[in-house]
């Protein structure tokens, strides 16, 4: 029987458990409707989730702690790229039935895929020692780099009435759930594309804060 708290507290989870409690205070900066917050607050989550894994990898771990790994890292990004996102997308004013129809299949596409991805994983660390090398299907956290990507467009009125609408936030919902469940090959980006991730991050956050000072 396991003595103290459950769970593992080591410094292989604490990048997962970070990205999680920064998607959370992005809800509620959702609620307060300080959206810029709450969009910034989504791609930290996103360079948590993108690094967690590579911290996790630097320690020896028992088979236990790689399947509590597994089942973390999911469950936080159900938090982060699922209900984040859907909660975002309806909040915003307009189109009230479809944005909770949509944003509700969207939570749904990824609550299946992660728990698909969970199976798929223990399998494959059941049968090898390596690193993942492929995803299969678009990962969750594409949303944290996309998202963002709209919220500065649609707010610098580029086209108004067309990305200035919720329309724009729709159609991103849509195309990222189909993605979500489609059975292609994605190879996982290697240390020069997460840089290029980063990158593109950064720049989306010196928008967001130049988007603040706009307003």
């Amino acid at each position: 029987m396991k003595k103290g708290l459950l769970g593992y507290y080591n410094y292989t989870v604490v990048l997962t458990y970070l990205g999680m409690l920064s998607a959370f205070v992005g809800i509620l900066m959702i609620f307060e409707y300080n959206l810029s917050v709450a969009v910034v607050c989504l791609m930290v989550a996103g360079v948590c989730d993108m690094f967690d894994g590579m911290v996790a990898a630097t320690k020896e771990r028992d088979d236990r702690e790689k399947r509590f790994g597994i089942q973390i890292d999911s469950l936080s990004d159900l938090i982060s790229f699922g209900v984040f996102p859907a909660l975002f997308v309806y909040s915003l004013p307009g189109y009230t039935i479809l944005s909770g129809v949509l944003a509700s299949f969207y939570l749904l596409a990824a609550l299946i895929r992660l728990a698909y991805f969970n199976v798929l994983e223990e399998e494959r660390q059941r049968e090898t020692t390596k690193p993942r090398t492929i995803y299969f299907g678009l990962p969750v956290t594409t949303i944290a780099i996309s998202l963002p990507a709209v919220y500065i467009l649609s707010n610098m009125e580029i086209i108004p009435g067309v990305i200035d609408s919720k329309v724009i936030y729709l159609v991103l919902l849509a195309i990222v759930m189909c993605g979500f469940l489609s059975p292609f090959q994605l190879k996982k980006p290697k240390t020069f594309g997460k840089i290029v991730i980063v990158a593109i991050g950064l720049l989306e956050v010196i928008g967001i804060i130049f988007l603040m000072g706009w307003h």
